[in-house]
């Protein structure tokens, strides 16, 4: 995996150790960017140790299910067991104490032990998904013209617009995990798009959620997706 100016070709070329980066309803995906506004002076400090060091945070939902209850620093948030490592791929001051970001995906992880946090940011030892980090030839497996057509329906369901001209040039890979990111779907649906093992279940995943929606909220799915 090439990301930047730096290639990760195995779990060795990652750290043990990462700072993780709770945020509710944001999917990073492998080779996908994520733009995010800095302002809380933790999440500040984490992004300086990160420039300074190997420009790598963990993007991480918090738990849908209640917290543990920490006895020595109060309530602290559970977390998703999976999350996706990103580089900084690109970073601005805006001179009110804020850092507008983006993080490119490096590949998934799942969360073991939490070690001793830093400036108040949160870090754990992982393990990273070895097989992000490879380049699978699995986008003839993607059903494209599924996906288009989940695509189209949930856009004139919603009477929405998109530059087809754009969609059309984009490769299998592109499009389904720009769609998954994109998507308005909830943390539980993120979650899912982001553990799925490989391009062809997202992609089945992504259709599978768009027609629940649709059904659901538009009721007779046949014509819809005609």
């Amino acid at each position: 995996m090439h990301v930047g100016n730096a290639r990760y070709l195995g779990p060795q070329d990652l750290p043990e150790i990462l700072p993780v980066f709770p945020l509710t309803g944001a999917l990073l995906l492998p080779g996908a960017q994520l733009p995010l506004n800095i302002f809380e002076p933790r999440y500040l400090a984490m992004f300086d140790d990160a420039l300074a060091g190997n420009r790598l945070i963990g993007i991480v939902q918090p738990s849908f299910s209640e917290g543990r209850n920490d006895i020595d620093s109060g309530p602290v948030p559970a977390l998703c067991q999976v999350g996706c490592i990103g580089r900084i791929t690109s970073f601005a001051e805006t001179g009110d104490g804020r850092y507008i970001t983006s993080l490119t995906g490096v590949c998934r992880y799942r969360l073991f032990a939490e070690v001793a946090g830093c400036r108040g940011y949160r870090r754990f030892r992982i393990g990273p998904f070895a097989t992000d980090l490879d380049s699978p030839d699995d986008e003839s497996l993607v059903d494209r013209e599924a996906l288009l057509a989940a695509f189209r329906a949930y856009l004139d369901a919603n009477k929405l617009e998109a530059d087809w001209e754009s969609v059309e040039r984009a490769s299998n890979r592109t499009l389904v995990n720009s769609m998954a990111m994109m998507s308005p779907y909830g943390p539980a649906e993120k979650q899912a798009l982001l553990e799925a093992p490989d391009l062809k279940t997202r992609a089945e995943t992504l259709i599978a959620i768009t027609e629940i929606v649709l059904a659901r909220n538009f009721g007779d799915l046949d014509n819809i997706l005609q």
